[in-house]
């Protein structure tokens, strides 16, 4: 975190994206800050300080998990760091990689015993993208299986690769061929280079500390596990809250690239608790989630608002998405309003899901545009009340069919 990113810088950023819900910004502008505060402290000091975790409480869309991704809270903490490592290091290694790079790709092209006027001619047609639609066909290294997920069975399997065991045994990396457009290989084999030159032990060890004193890991939903007298599963829930605990309080977890302490991780939890209270958690929990704030439900008034005034906003993606058919999409002010209207409309006589809806309704409305997009190239489609009116007035005033149309 830079010296700039004060707390009011924070909630600027958020108000970009996200309408309203300025207790929730300020919490976790100043949790964030703290984490920038704790690292000029005295050493003595600086890990007595443990991270204020934050419980928001509030309806399903109103923001909780915009606020939080917005700060680019990562699911896997670790795998995380170590790729934000590697990018920050391989900016300072890019010239070099770049033009390890081209030389192999040009051999890829012309072969080994082309001339050098050849491999020249080779060169400069790739720098001046003359060669975006070839293909050719480089050897890489072979990265490792993807994991197999077991999905409801609570893991992943990893696939094991014996050849590639071996070729680590005997000191060789795997390798192999594989064919992509020339940019696409530059691309890859830049990558290549770029890790070649870094000290993989060092990003992990650099990358670790960094999870350890500035992750963040946020915990949707968390009202699912707490124990209420309505239903039932209250002892495997109150299971998963014990399995939280050790994670929340600070303990330390084996990971494939060495241990890491989550003392000073910093926890967002977050969730609806329209059946559940907070206080239906184990009084540990609560404990360790001591900064509460509460999220009002959105209204039609800030519909209008997440529509026109957030950065890349929902009209804003869509005229995006159909100009690239060559067709000018106009979303009038009132077809805004309206759209807002309709949404709010089918929160409450549906269920309320929040700036969720919009979403819905958006791709309602827009449906036949998109689908006829190639018959329109080069025209203007102009969207207005009467046209939001003519498409989702009778779907939004049926029940029936919002409930499973909108």
């Amino acid at each position: 975190m830079t010296d700039n990113l004060t707390p009011k810088a924070i909630v600027a950023a958020l108000d970009e994206h996200i309408i309203g819900q300025q207790d929730a910004k300020r919490a976790v502008a100043v949790a964030l800050r703290n984490r920038w505060r704790r690292q000029r402290l005295g050493a003595d000091l600086r890990d007595e300080v443990t991270p204020k975790n934050i419980l928001m409480i509030g309806p399903t869309g109103c923001g909780k998990t915009e606020i939080s991704r917005r700060e680019q809270i990562a699911r896997d903490l670790v795998e995380e760091a170590i790729r934000l490592e590697k990018e920050r290091r391989r900016e300072a290694v890019r010239e070099a990689a770049s033009d390890a790079a081209m030389e192999r790709l040009l051999t890829a092209l012309v072969g080994d015993n082309a001339s050098e006027a050849t491999r020249a001619s080779f060169r400069q047609r790739i720098v001046q993208n003359a060669m975006n639609d070839v293909e050719v066909e480089i050897e890489v290294a072979d990265g490792p299986s993807a994991p197999f997920d077991m999905g409801n069975m609570g893991g992943s399997m990893q696939m094991i690769d014996l050849s590639d065991m071996m070729g680590k045994a005997l000191g060789r990396k795997a390798t192999r061929r594989q064919k992509l457009r020339v940019p696409d290989a530059w691309d890859r084999l830049v990558e290549e280079e770029a890790d070649k030159r870094l000290d993989q032990d060092d990003v992990a060890r650099v990358a670790l500390a960094n999870a350890e004193t500035n992750g963040i890991v946020f915990l949707d939903e968390i009202d699912k596990i707490a124990v209420s007298d309505v239903r039932g599963g209250s002892v495997s829930r109150e299971g998963v809250q014990r399995d939280l605990l050790p994670l929340i309080e600070g303990t330390t977890v084996a990971t494939k690239h060495g241990p890491m302490k989550t003392d000073h991780v910093l926890f967002i939890a977050s969730g609806a608790f329209h059946v559940a209270k907070p206080s239906d958690m184990l009084p540990e929990l609560q404990g360790r989630l001591p900064i509460r704030v509460e999220l009002r439900a959105l209204t039609e008034a800030d519909f209008v608002r997440i529509l026109s005034e957030t950065r890349a906003n929902l009209v804003a993606q869509y005229k995006a998405l159909l100009g690239t058919e060559d067709v000018t999409l106009d979303i009038t002010e009132d077809a805004v309003t309206q759209i807002a209207h309709i949404a709010a409309q089918v929160n409450a006589s549906v269920e309320n899901i929040g700036a969720r809806r919009l979403q819905t309704v958006m791709e309602r409305l827009l449906e036949e545009v998109s689908f006829e997009a190639e018959d329109l190239k080069g025209e203007t489609v102009t969207i207005d009340a009467a046209y939001v009116r003519d498409k989702l007035a009778n779907l939004a005033g049926n029940t029936d069919l919002s409930k499973y149309i909108l």
